[in-house]
């Protein structure tokens, strides 16, 4: 704990969530050391609990999750570990290759409950895969990876990566849904001609239309996502896209396709399993690391 109150004192890191600390969060001017007088009382409730401090650390590859993002990451985290209603501190650091952020809390209830840690590195782990979702979109059928991420997107999942084995095979049992695009087809011909058709879709049959364009230019092709199908299509492979937009103007196609369409993103980043520490840092780890290596080489000499 105090690593990390040292960390944004030296403006290496970013208090970035405190939470569930009582009457203590409404005073100014708040020092680091009545966030750990805090969870020492708490902890004082249980003096059977041996290591009551509970500190984890979610790591991302390089840049890629925004502070921001790990912050979302880890309060969703803290609430399937059973930590929502417990005192907690979430500290961004920022002195690394790769984000990553803190999580301080205690293993005491306010009632002097311990809370449950029974597997706790096991269920650390699966809990953050349920957190990231990938296997939300990983349910549906589509044939490229670019469609994956798109699936990502529309259902508005934190991860960004995905186990490329899992996908491959994935993407090499795909069977195009002869059946199911004669379907789209035909819904498409009677829906087109609507004023507000791609809305008109997105809300009653829960079918995305998600139009593909360079900036201020007019778009070059669309995907579909039928989510109720759970499946992904190229436009094309349903209806052209002259045809879907026949007869309408620049501007009645600029208010059906808003500048902000998703666009097919190369996703490249991971949150790393979650590491739950005894109070140790990754810096810590690292610097001992670095010291026996340096050692072992002087002793080689």
């Amino acid at each position: 704990m105090v690593y990390n109150t040292n960390k944004v004192d030296l403006n290496k890191g970013e208090l970035m969530r405190v939470a569930n600390f009582g009457a203590l969060q409404a005073l100014c001017r708040l020092r680091p050391q009545d966030y750990i007088n805090y969870l020492q009382m708490i902890a004082a409730q249980n003096t059977r609990v041996k290591k009551p401090q509970f500190h984890a650390v979610l790591s991302a590859k390089g840049k890629m999750y925004s502070e921001r993002e790990l912050t979302d990451v880890a309060v969703a985290w803290l609430e399937k570990m059973g930590y929502s209603q417990q005192p907690y501190l979430i500290v961004y650091h920022k002195d690394t290759d790769n984000n990553h952020v803190h999580v301080v809390s205690v293993r005491v209830a306010k009632d002097g409950k311990k809370i449950n840690s029974a597997y706790e590195k096991l269920r650390a782990i699966g809990n953050l895969k349920e957190v990231l979702s990938v296997e939300k979109a990983l349910a549906y059928t589509f044939s490229t990876r670019a469609q994956f991420f798109m699936v990502m997107e529309s259902l508005d999942l934190p991860c960004k990566e995905v186990d490329e084995k899992v996908l491959a095979d994935k993407l090499g049992h795909y069977e195009k849904p002869t059946i199911r695009i004669a379907e789209l087809r035909e819904l498409l011909r009677v829906v087109k001609d609507h004023s507000d058709f791609k809305n008109y879709l997105k809300h009653v049959h829960h079918i995305e239309l998600i139009f593909h364009s360079s900036e201020g230019k007019q778009p070059y092709g669309y995907s579909i996502i039928d989510h109720d199908h759970k499946l992904v299509l190229k436009g094309s492979e349903v209806m052209s896209l002259k045809e879907l937009l026949a007869e309408r103007s620049a501007e009645q196609v600029a208010i059906i396709i808003p500048h902000n369409e998703i666009e097919e993103k190369p996703y490249v980043a991971s949150i790393k399993p979650v590491w739950i520490a005894d109070d140790v840092d990754d810096q810590q780890i690292h610097g001992m690391r670095r010291r026996r290596q340096k050692k072992a080489r002087t002793n080689t000499r």
